[in-house]
């Protein structure tokens, strides 16, 4: 059943051919619209976006993504954005509950609730996560139009509304690691960007953090995904999430390292333990 209320469903993609397809099918029939703002991709992802009668809109590949997403949410002509990730699929049972959602009267009141938080069922190397603080992992989604924003500031940011929000019970499936090289592929876009962010607040390069970022929070991390929030129930799947949770710290850490060293570099402080 389709919302009476207007639905716009919008992504930001690039080089998503492997996981377009399967996004844009789940809502091809029950969204209002779908809105695509493609960052130049280089395989058939605009392509495949038409095909399936989306609206695409290409730009450039800018380096924080969620510029791009933005520019969806600018796009969208629907009352409601659902705003989702290329590798992510809406369960018919979580389109059920949305469009109740924005059909009713009764329990939700359009004036003070402009957004909804969705629990997601993340897959790891071909299976879910339960534990390891994995699930549910909220994010907030569903929005009004004109009342939400990405601030655009840090690449692990959710959107910002005005007004409240509320909770949705059925979870988006999100395939966000079906291998280790996809892994890896995101964790060195995201660890770039948080050694940026070390720098633009003057993290230096002394022996203490060498420490902290080498061994306590790589450690720390591992700790709670694996013991804390009972990842070892995940099997070898839990464990291993929680050993690459752990690297994203002394990685990032190399990064900043190599930023310093780099004669562009606007920190001024010695590359050096003291």
């Amino acid at each position: 059943m389709k919302s009476k209320t207007n639905l716009s469903v919008v992504l930001a993609t690039y080089n998503e051919e492997a996981n377009l397809t399967r996004c844009l099918k789940a809502v091809k029939d029950w969204a209002d619209e779908m809105v695509v703002v493609d960052g130049s991709s280089t395989d058939k992802t605009r392509e495949i976006a038409k095909k399936l009668g989306a609206r695409v809109y290409k730009t450039s590949n800018k380096p924080m993504f969620h510029i791009n997403k933005q520019l969806a949410l600018d796009k969208a002509r629907g009352e409601w954005i659902l705003q989702l990730d290329a590798d992510e699929i809406v369960s018919r049972e979580l389109r059920q509950e949305i469009s109740k959602v924005l059909t009713s009267t009764i329990n939700y009141q359009p004036l003070t609730i402009n957004g909804f938080f969705i629990p997601r069922l993340n897959y790891f190397l071909g299976k879910t996560l339960r534990k390891g603080g994995q699930y549910p992992d909220y994010v907030l989604r569903l929005v009004k139009n004109g009342k939400a924003r990405f601030p655009c500031k840090s690449v692990h940011e959710q959107i910002e509304i005005e007004g409240e929000a509320d909770y949705l019970k059925n979870p988006l499936k999100h395939f966000t690691t079906p291998t280790v090289e996809r892994y890896w592929t995101n964790a060195n876009r995201y660890t770039s960007f948080r050694a940026e962010e070390m720098q633009k607040v003057g993290l230096k390069i002394t022996l203490l953090s060498f420490i902290d970022y080498i061994l306590i929070k790589p450690f720390w991390a591992f700790f709670l995904r694996f013991f804390r929030h009972k990842g070892f129930v995940d099997g070898w799947r839990g464990f291993v999430f929680a050993l690459f949770s752990g690297l994203d710290y002394p990685i990032s850490y190399f990064k900043l390292w190599e930023l310093k060293k780099s004669p562009n570099s606007n920190n001024q402080q010695p590359n050096k333990f003291k």
